[in-house]
């Protein structure tokens, strides 16, 4: 291995022999909240698909071993996460400055080995099911026991119990996505029109929590299911190949009623997009259903032949878009209910819930890492969540952006908004204290996020003089000071919008 370099070339070795003196024992400690950190920072699926099986063997000379069980998964990690794994790791008080990750021998795929054996012995040894490696895993499912021989054989990835259709919050953004793939759940016998079914998503955004509803629904009502994600699709069949069973894996992949496959734009090589391509049109001429979810639609994905893209191009092509702010609210509400079950003491008012809504923009995981930082503020300190401590909690998951110049017009749609009035109510003559004190809030803002004098606030709100701005700027200021339910209302307003 090179001193100098971060990562080291591929080795296979097998867990439980380290030639290197024992590591010290609050090593495992510490690479256990590394991994409660990388899970709650990049979210349960990506976490799962990653870096459920990365493992660490050992530290020495500031260098961290950690081991994967397949080539493909250290490839990944390596172009795409060892710079986050290493943050992580010094964030933890991990003395290291590089990392090596290294492959698992193929004799440990099956059992752990207690016996050092010859090197030359352990590249020989090939896994007895083309993707073997899976079936430690297999039984996270709730999956019938008939299925669980097969799914194993193909080396399916479990179902995820928490992904149903009931806990699928449905908004503007998913609605459609969320009606097709209820669609092809309830079709029992035959297959739909929609086949293949492809939904596209950003990260995050929920198309792999339709991909296991789905197989859930499927699998309930009898039928043979198998979800595959592109790297375990691509490792079964190139192990097959090398096991000289490539016939047989071919088979049975064909012979199941539901084949669901996730994150198709890492599908490469092209022997392994010809098979791909010959399965589904060998499922579809069978009337056997397909689900395929990618990052893009399919004539965007360019890794993949054009006669791959146009079969997947051909069923109903569907796509996720961006979470709005009542669907992230929505979820919100829906996590923190889940977790206000298993810790009681967990409670979010409605304001810190707007707030954050407001401010994450981005995915379903970044609310879910959200979720869980008020959580351990609650549990750890004990104390309430504030929009100020909401804030400083979830910081690093808003994304950075230039201030936002604030307008008048701004302030005063969201004030009428907040406060169940018409912006119209705002500008009018009307007295009524329930207009009266949004009006004198909208004209405290103004003064305070905007360069607008006195005067030209007042022309801004119905032709008002500059000392009736000054009035209800200095009543407000009062008030916040006495009324801490107030100062917390107006200090989320402000938030709202600077984001």
């Amino acid at each position: 291995m090179h001193r100098n370099s971060s990562i080291q070339k591929d080795v296979t070795f097998e867990p439980g022999v380290i030639a290197e003196e024992p590591e010290e024992p609050s090593i495992r400690a510490v690479w256990d909240r590394v991994k409660r950190r990388l899970r709650a920072e990049l979210g349960e699926d990506v976490y799962a698909s990653w870096f459920g099986r990365l493992e660490i063997e050992g530290v020495s000379e500031a260098c961290a071993r950690l081991s994967v069980p397949t080539r493909f998964l250290k490839s990944w990690i390596e172009a795409h996460y060892q710079d986050r794994v290493l943050t992580v790791c010094r964030a933890e008080n991990l003395n290291i400055d590089r990392l090596a990750i290294m492959v698992r021998g193929a004799a440990a795929i099956r059992e752990p080995v207690t016996v050092r054996k010859p090197v030359e012995s352990r590249a020989v040894v090939e896994p007895v099911h083309p993707i073997a490696f899976s079936a430690d895993i297999v039984t996270k499912t709730a999956a019938p026991a008939d299925d669980r021989s097969d799914i194993s054989d193909l080396g399916g990835a479990p179902l995820e119990p928490r992904f149903t259709f009931e806990a699928f919050i449905v908004g503007k953004a998913n609605k459609l996505a969320h009606a097709a793939a209820e669609r092809i759940a309830e079709i029992h016998e035959g297959v739909s029109l929609y086949n293949p079914l492809f939904i596209h998503a950003g990260v995050g955004l929920g198309k792999t929590h339709l991909l296991h509803a789905i197989g859930h629904e499927v699998r309930n009502s009898g039928k043979r299911v198998i979800y595959l994600t592109a790297d375990r699709f691509m490792y079964g069949f190139v192990a097959a190949l090398k096991a000289q069973n490539a016939l047989a894996f071919k088979e049975r992949l064909r012979g199941i009623d539901l084949l669901i496959i996730d994150d198709v734009q890492f599908i490469q090589g092209k022997s392994i997009q010809q098979e791909f391509g010959h399965t589904i049109n060998a499922l579809i001429d069978a009337g056997r259903q397909i689900v395929v979810a990618a990052d893009r639609p399919p004539m965007e994905l360019e890794s993949l032949e054009e006669r791959v893209r146009s079969r997947l191009a051909g069923g109903l092509v569907v796509e996720v878009g961006p979470l709005d702010e009542e669907l992230r609210a929505s979820i919100l509400h829906s996590r923190i209910a889940s977790l206000a079950g298993v810790h009681p003491g967990f409670d979010v008012s409605d304001s810190v819930i707007s707030y954050v809504a407001h401010a994450i923009t981005t995915n379903g995981r970044d609310l879910d890492g959200a979720v869980n930082r008020l959580l351990a503020h609650v549990t750890l300190t004990g104390t309430p969540i504030t929009v100020e401590t909401a804030e400083a909690a979830i910081r690093d998951l808003v994304r950075n952006r230039e201030p936002k110049r604030v307008k008048i017009e701004d302030i005063q749609k969201l004030v009428a908004s907040r406060y169940n009035v018409s912006r119209a109510d705002i500008l009018s003559e009307r007295r009524t204290a329930a207009v009266v004190r949004p009006r004198q809030i909208a004209m405290y803002l103004a003064k305070s996020l905007t360069m607008r004098s006195l005067p030209e606030i007042g022309r801004r709100f119905g032709g008002r003089d500059h000392t009736t701005v000054l009035h209800a700027v200095r009543k407000i200021e009062k008030a916040l000071s006495e009324d801490n339910l107030l100062s917390d209302e107006v200090e989320l307003l402000k938030r709202m919008l600077q984001e």
